[in-house]
């Protein structure tokens, strides 16, 4: 391939990953988004609340009992080097080792202040055990699938899982009535379904290769993915422990409330988590450095211009989500969405700027930024939540992000110096915070004067990025026109 047609594919590949996963993972995640209703019409506010703490629990523990070894397979796999098999027998052999340990010792769950009562025949202890091994099995089975190139498999089954966790979620809470049980019983039936589904049609016991199990592939795996679990932690506690700790210093109502607000800045995270899929696996398999600093200079121009405009326009839109999405009791949660979703916003941001860490194989800076960010958020939570309930927690997750963007944003330059634009971020910043105010004192006094300044907002915000819209448009007209 000539140097002239490289860029042109590089970008061609991305675009055309990016729409496969877009077809499963967002049609997914938008039918899971709209389950929201179903959730908060059979589900009190307190009951809301443990169940997704519940869930949000088995997350943070989900990369100890694995070691973060899908990440490890993903990255070796999806290079032009090394032997794929290998890599996918040696990480199931790290799951099945950190799996026995974590079984092992699982009765310590029991201390967690989740509430330990039997529900339907299953403790809480039980459902986090049952969540953690089936998510981990089938991550580890479906990023092996994507980085080996079945990125139409990998989107079909997203659709697949999607299907069975909203299904079975109608069986479960409005039929059976199971509540908190139904809801987690719904996810982990659903990943052990689709997991078996795609070894049996993949065949993929072909691919398990014990004469491959090698210490010295598991070494490599392991130093690559280690950090990545810290990170994961940290990560988790920057995002999540603010909902246990407005549960604990407030109430699980006041939770529930904060939890669905949660619910509408998600959207612009599934997208970003579709998108990052399709981002590390194209730039796994690029080996150029000047090549993979332009490449990242492009698109970090387009991804910054759609995570503000996306963000600005769930902002204008939040009371309308909450309308729909929300029932009666939970309606008064809108207002701390439009800080969420600047939060969200820069959530997107750091993402982008982790996959740095992630193509150099130097995990460890996006640890330590990690946990930066998830020290001042525990700090700040413990400050403001009493002074200001759940709009606290809202402000300590902005700000704990916005902290992280920097630091990240200072160090990937060692990495890959790509033109990161500071001005264009700073006054894309500035206004997005503007419309965050404006949006939420439309249900003040002043609403109709609050929603022309929001308007107003808006559109100097399109006006800024218009020229990096177009360019955008363009570009993906003459992408398509090549493809």
């Amino acid at each position: 391939m000539s140097a002239t047609q490289r860029p042109t594919s590089r970008y061609t590949r991305l675009l055309t990953n990016t729409a496969v996963f877009s077809a499963g993972k967002l049609l997914s995640k938008l039918l899971v988004f709209c389950m929201t209703r179903l959730y908060t019409a059979y589900l009190s506010p307190a009951d809301y609340s443990t169940a997704d703490l519940i869930a949000n629990m088995a997350n943070l523990l989900i990369p100890f009992a694995c070691v973060g070894i899908s990440e490890g397979i993903f990255r070796n796999a999806a290079a032009k080097e090394g032997n794929k098999e290998a890599f996918l027998t040696n990480g199931l052999t790290v799951l099945g080792a950190g799996s026995l340990i974590f079984l092992a010792l699982s009765p310590l769950l029991g201390l967690l202040p989740l509430g330990n009562e039997a529900a339907q025949g299953l403790s809480t202890t039980a459902l986090i055990v049952l969540y953690v091994l089936s998510a981990n099995l089938h991550s580890v089975v479906s990023q092996y699938l994507c980085a080996i190139g079945r990125t139409k498999l990998f989107a079909a089954q997203g659709i697949l899982n999607t299907a069975l966790v909203i299904g079975l979620n109608v069986l479960f809470l409005p039929v059976l009535g199971l509540g908190v049980t139904g809801y987690v019983l719904s996810i982990v039936i659903a990943d052990f379904l689709t997991t078996v589904f795609l070894f049996f049609f993949t065949r993929l016991w072909r691919a398990v290769k014990p004469k491959t199990v090698s210490r010295a592939i598991i070494g490599t795996m392991l130093r690559f993915c280690l950090p990545l679990v810290p990170t994961t932690v940290f990560w988790w506690i920057t995002g999540v422990s603010d909902r246990y700790m407005v549960a604990a210093m407030q109430s699980p109502a006041v939770n529930g409330l904060y939890t669905a607000a949660y619910k509408i800045p998600t959207l612009l995270i599934y997208a970003v988590g579709i998108f990052d899929s399709a981002w590390k696996l194209s730039v796994s398999a690029e080996d150029d450095p000047e090549a993979c600093r332009a490449f990242y200079s492009r698109v970090w121009r387009v991804y910054t211009t759609v995570a503000f405009l996306g963000g600005a326009a769930l902002m204008l839109s939040c009371r309308l989500f909450a309308g729909i999405l929300f029932d009666e009791a939970y309606r008064e949660a809108w207002v701390y969405i439009p800080i969420l979703t600047v939060a969200t916003v820069f959530t997107a941001l750091c993402t982008f700027l982790g996959s740095v860490y992630f193509t150099g194989r130097r995990t460890v800076g996006s640890m330590l930024t990690a946990m930066v960010g998830a020290l001042l958020n525990v700090v700040l939570n413990f400050l403001l939540i009493p002074v200001w309930s759940a709009m606290g927690a809202s402000i300590a997750t902005l700000v704990a992000y916005f902290v992280v963007f920097l630091l990240r944003l200072a160090t990937v330059r060692r990495i890959i110096a790509f033109r990161q634009e500071p001005v264009r971020w700073m006054v894309n910043t500035v206004l997005s915070l503007g419309l965050a105010a404006t949006v939420m004192m439309t249900g003040g006094e002043q609403a109709v004067l609050m929603w022309v300044a929001s308007g107003v907002l808006f559109v100097i915000l399109l006006a800024f990025n218009a020229r990096a819209v177009l360019e955008v448009l363009r570009d993906g007209k003459r992408m398509l026109r090549g493809r």
